[in-house]
């Protein structure tokens, strides 16, 4: 698959970007001061290591979010087309979360013990995505992780079948790809694994039944993970009919089909599981429901349900490897009443998703303009950009990255007060942008392609 156009000069690409950088630096003092203090004790000099990979030399810190703009120590504001990678969706600073996080701190954060909102999480949650019964955790990692457990229990297999460069959250058994040869092995990057990658995983290509096929047929998969189009690396929709085949392959082999909608909920109230009509055994959603606040929850068929009922009510439950203290915290309970009650609904969805229709048609007038092998995928409420033909697979994808254009693109970007999602070219937009957001995007990817282009 080509990636890049021929009329690229990387000499002058490198030179336009060592330019931006300088920009950056001239302009971002503050926070240049505040990443020499943060580096004097924090690891990397951040609170998570992939922070490092913003553009620039360093992050920009932020004073204050709302809607969908932010503001950092240098007193800049940008228009945020990340929303915290999904996190801030709703857009930031809801007040009726604030409003709701306020009050029950002062009613009590955590007792161990349920309070009323969470029935009407679980309720509201069964109304958009039809699943019979949920359980809470606090990222969607640990939900991926509880429903895998829950998946080896009643199967009694070990096993997991993951598409080649996806990603769920820091899941053991998804950081993975396979070699020239289809061995499975830990995806570059992946630290400290604790078991060979090939004892507990298996790896298919999206798009491709035949690859899911011949992994099943071995007889010892759980459960197949996946979203249901790929978004991490990259968007890659489904072929028509793949989910359905792919639904039809795991109850032929006996694997269940989990289904992680943290990203693609951008579809619409109910995700791509409503939007499409899936049909999953167990079903994973995180950040955005909870308006910014660590949340999340999984979910599963009523015949699954009544055949854990026994293991969930013994008296081991507690050293089950499912929960946590913190889990299903009255705190965050709340903040997803307070989100699932006043966002994330198909009035939201009916502004954001237009709005994402005209981010991806601004980039692809620039494209056609200059007759550039690019693409741009729309999702919903999500659209991105590619320096290629659009990608049926992670693995085309991953070969497709551009990664000194990609710096280029995101820097000329964040100089120009726009903000992206960080290691893709992607927009996720919110009921709080306005066309003037949009079109101001459009706006500063056709100036950064014509400089690039000369």
């Amino acid at each position: 698959m080509p990636t890049l156009s021929p009329t690229i000069d990387r000499a002058r690409l490198h030179a336009l970007h060592e330019r931006e950088r300088q920009s950056f630096r001239d302009r971002n003092r503050e926070s240049a001061a505040l990443a020499r203090e943060a580096g004097a004790h924090l690891l990397s000099g951040v609170p998570m290591p992939w922070m490092t990979r913003w553009p620039g030399d360093h992050p920009l810190f932020f004073t204050g979010a709302q809607g969908a703009h932010f503001r950092d120590a240098d007193g800049h504001d940008f228009i945020d087309f990340c929303l915290g990678d999904t996190g801030a969706m709703t857009g930031h600073g809801l007040s009726v979360v604030a409003d709701a996080l306020s009050a029950q701190a002062r009613r009590g954060i955590t007792t161990m013990l349920p309070s009323g909102d969470a029935a009407w999480v679980a309720a509201e949650l069964h109304r958009r995505f039809g699943m019979a019964r949920w359980q809470f955790a606090m990222t969607a990692t640990d939900a991926n992780r509880f429903v895998l457990r829950l998946a080896r229990q009643l199967t009694g297999r070990r096993k997991v079948l993951v598409f080649d460069y996806s990603y769920h959250g820091t899941v053991d058994e998804s950081l993975v790809t396979v070699d020239a040869a289809g061995h499975v092995i830990p995806r570059p990057g992946n630290l400290g694994w604790a078991v060979p990658p090939a004892e507990i995983a298996r790896v298919a290509q999206f798009n491709d039944l035949d690859s899911v096929e011949a992994q099943l047929r071995q007889g010892d998969v759980a459960a197949v993970l996946t979203e249901p189009a790929l978004t991490n690396i990259g968007i890659v929709p489904p072929d028509e009919g793949f989910l359905a085949g792919l639904r039809a392959l795991c109850t032929r082999y006996g694997a269940y089909l989990v289904i992680d909608e943290t990203h693609t909920i951008c579809l619409g109230p109910g995700g791509a599981t409503r939007e499409w009509g899936l049909e999953p055994d167990f079903f994973v959603i995180g950040k955005p429901i909870g308006g910014g606040m660590p949340a999340a929850a999984y979910a599963m068929t009523q015949p699954i349900a009544d055949a854990l009922d026994s293991f969930l009510r013994s008296d081991d439950v507690d050293v089950s490897g499912l929960g946590g203290t913190l889990t299903g915290n009255a705190l965050a309970l709340a903040a997803m009443r307070a989100t699932l009650a006043n966002a994330l609904r198909e009035e939201d969805f009916a502004l954001t998703i237009p709005l994402a229709a005209r981010w991806a048609q601004g980039v692809q007038a620039t494209i056609d303009r200059h007759g550039l092998g690019w693409s741009v995928q729309q999702l919903g409420s999500r659209a991105e950009y590619w320096f290629c033909p659009p990608p049926r697979n992670g693995a085309q994808a991953a070969a497709a990255i551009d990664a000194d254009l990609d710096a280029f693109m995101h820097l000329y970007a964040l100089n120009r007060g726009i903000l992206l999602t960080p290691f893709h070219n992607m927009a996720l937009l919110s009921p709080f942008h306005t066309e003037a957001d949009v079109d101001r995007h459009s706006e500063v990817f056709a100036a950064a392609v014509a400089e690039v282009l000369g």
